[in-house]
């Protein structure tokens, strides 16, 4: 790690809620996301002449029962203090599209689908990769592996999908063909990201969301079996309005940035510091991640080396060590050698943990959240 990569780690962890507890939370973004249906969808896609840039256009596609069974395999590898394996908050969306019902409008309409109904479709059309999936998610929730949280309602801004699909643009209509959601960049607004769900150019477009939040969390409770209390948007981006609707739907507990760029609208923003253990005024508790780690990513990084410095900086300053990763990590179903890869340097990582900080836990987010609540 250069000097400024360490200035910066302990930097970041100046302040916020201390503890001597060596506390370790995996944060997992992207679960239940339907992004590239299948390797001959992306073969498709590609000579149809849309561009698929960088690692998630790549690679992340719908979980696999392959891509949990080896995922539940690295993560029960190690024990901490309590006799504890490792754990995932997995930020998780709970519908995707129906590409079904989206094509039999002419693709002029928006339809959702459960995730269930996703698992259910994807047994029938890919049953090596996907018949036993959803069954294999819910042992993981109920042996401790995975602790599903909510990342919005589905991964996508449905502004700039609408208004792709009212162009007709051949960048999305293309993979939507291929049961796909990827391979396009450009808005169209400097403020909005494709997949970012609640982003806005005009801040009245904020009025849609207090709906989307509502079902979303109604959907998660079905689709999981439990509310959910942890909440991380699609690209970190939400207005701080909707803080009291997300209390009202039972979230204490939000993942964010430590440096917020909130936008106001028409491309004003303010900046917003956060840390770990700050209120909203909605009384949710805010918890910033301090650690990353991104194993595919294609940049020249030791990340089990980084990563470890990174827990090391949290630590020498009483923190808890809250680790930012993504599901494309340990996504194997377009290429296994991504899989592997990523799993290898988990499994690496799991160990050093364990042998450098013997008194480690592995605790989910949302008991990080109940720890600093109730000053534990």
């Amino acid at each position: 790690m250069s000097i400024k990569q360490s200035f910066s780690s302990n930097l970041k962890n100046i302040p916020g809620w201390r503890t001597r507890r060596r506390i370790i939370v995996f944060a997992v973004d992207d679960y239940g996301n339907v992004r590239i249906d299948s390797k001959d969808a992306r073969k498709r896609i590609l000579k149809a002449g849309v561009q698929l840039n960088g690692r998630f256009d790549a690679f992340d596609s719908l979980e696999t029962r392959q891509d949990l069974e080896m995922l539940y395999d690295v993560l029960g590898s190690v024990k901490d203090k309590n006799g504890r394996h490792a754990v995932f908050t997995s930020y998780a969306v709970p519908c995707n599209l129906d590409f079904e019902k989206i094509a039999e409008s002419g693709y002029s309409e928006f339809y959702n689908e459960s995730l269930t109904v996703t698992f259910d479709k994807l047994s029938e059309l890919q049953p090596e990769a996907y018949n036993g999936a959803w069954k294999l998610w819910q042992q993981g929730m109920y042996e401790g592996f995975m602790v599903p949280q909510f990342h919005g309602r589905e991964h996508l801004n449905l502004k700039v999908f609408r208004e792709l699909l009212e162009k007709k643009d051949p960048k999305v209509l293309i993979p939507l063909k291929n049961r796909s959601y990827s391979g396009f960049s450009g808005s169209g607004y400097s403020t909005i990201s494709n997949t970012a769900a609640f982003d806005f150019w005009e801040f009245d477009e904020n009025k849609q969301f207090g709906e989307i939040i509502r079902e979303g969390t109604r959907e998660f409770e079905e689709v999981f079996g439990y509310s959910a209390v942890n909440f991380t948007p699609p690209a970190y981006n939400i207005h701080s309005s909707h803080e009291k609707v997300l209390k009202e739907c039972g979230i204490r507990y939000i993942d964010t940035a430590l440096l917020k760029k909130e936008h106001l609208g028409l491309g004003k923003y303010r900046r917003v510091f956060n840390y770990t253990g700050k209120r909203s005024k909605a009384d949710q508790i805010f918890l910033v991640r301090n650690v990353v780690f991104e194993p595919t990513e294609q940049r020249n990084i030791d990340w089990v080396s980084t990563t470890m410095s990174q827990i090391e900086a949290a630590f020498r300053w009483n923190r808890p060590a809250i680790i930012s990763s993504h599901r494309v990590n340990f996504c194997g179903h377009i290429d296994p050698d991504n899989r592997e890869k990523g799993l290898r340097a988990l499994r690496e990582l799991l160990h050093r943990i364990t042998e450098r900080w013997p008194d480690a836990e592995f605790v989910a987010a949302n008991e990080l959240g109940d720890a600093i609540r109730e000053g534990k």
